[in-house]
């Protein structure tokens, strides 16, 4: 099995199944960060609402995250079985939402612990957080810090990046396994090994992916921006700035679903029988 016909079996999915795809992404990829960019950008300036219009956004930020993984598991399994329908597509997802969760839960405290160092230097090399995150965000002089623990800081996240790179490419099939298989924690081991001399190619198609995500999604967002600023004239800018985050939503959301059902058909590559170019 090659790459190739993993991409080859990823367009023969989308064109059967798109619609089935689609009606799955717009109320979990697409609807959320809508109604978060209109508590952003559209709710009025009085303090008041605004905090209110805080505490729904956290709360729609937190939804989010779990529609986000809803819809992850929903479009693996239309994906991965050509028989699944929407419904029972939505059932598997609902079944296996709290393994996903807790597998992604570990994953993120495991990436936590591993940039403590980092942190930690800092702290003990009396870093001013405060004046950094001034620095940041307006001209100032960054704080300096000990030569040491500066080349500490930057080979430490070097080595992180890489990692993280390595680990993206190897766990890509984790939330086909955990839907597929019914493994909780044991789908880190198994995506693992499903992914065994694969992990280059895989380190390529990540790349490719992130450019074409980074693109796509600031070019739709930058040019219908663009185009309503100059309809609706200089005054409404953030019905713009709204209108640009839906183009930005539904770009996003299409190239989140092409990529999960790459990986569904990934994971039905590799448990076949092994990839060899």
């Amino acid at each position: 099995m090659k790459i190739g016909t993993v991409w080859d079996r990823t367009t023969e999915v989308l064109s059967g199944r798109s619609g089935q795809i689609a009606a799955v992404a717009l109320p979990t990829l697409v609807l959320p960060p809508v109604v978060n960019n209109a508590l952003v950008l559209l709710v009025p300036p009085q303090p008041a609402v605004q905090l209110v219009a805080g505490i729904v956004a956290g709360i729609v930020a937190v939804a989010s995250a779990l529609l986000a993984i809803l819809g992850s598991l929903a479009i693996l399994a239309l994906a991965t079985q050509p028989s699944t329908g929407r419904t029972d597509a939505y059932r598997q997802a609902w079944a296996r939402l709290l393994p996903a969760l807790g597998v992604s839960l570990v994953v993120g405290l495991i990436a936590l612990v591993l940039m403590a160092p980092v942190f930690i230097a800092l702290i003990a090399s009396h870093f001013d957080f405060a004046a950094a995150s001034a620095a940041a965000s307006a001209p100032a002089r960054m704080p300096q810090l000990p030569r040491a623990t500066a080349m500490f800081v930057v080979l430490y996240s070097l080595a992180l990046i890489l990692l993280a790179i390595w680990a993206s490419a190897r766990l890509m099939l984790l939330t086909a396994v955990v839907l597929n298989e019914r493994l909780g924690l044991g789908a880190i081991r198994r995506s693992i090994a499903l992914t065994r001399g694969l992990t280059w190619k895989l380190i390529g198609v990540l790349l490719l992916f992130a450019i074409v995500f980074a693109i796509a999604t600031f070019a739709a967002q930058a040019v219908v921006g663009l185009v309503f600023r100059l309809i609706l004239g200089g005054d409404q800018i953030p019905t713009a700035m709204f209108l640009a985050g839906i183009a930005g939503a539904l770009a996003s959301a299409a190239l989140m679903a092409l990529a999960y059902v790459f990986t569904a058909q990934l994971y039905v590559a590799t448990r076949e029988k092994p990839i060899t170019e």
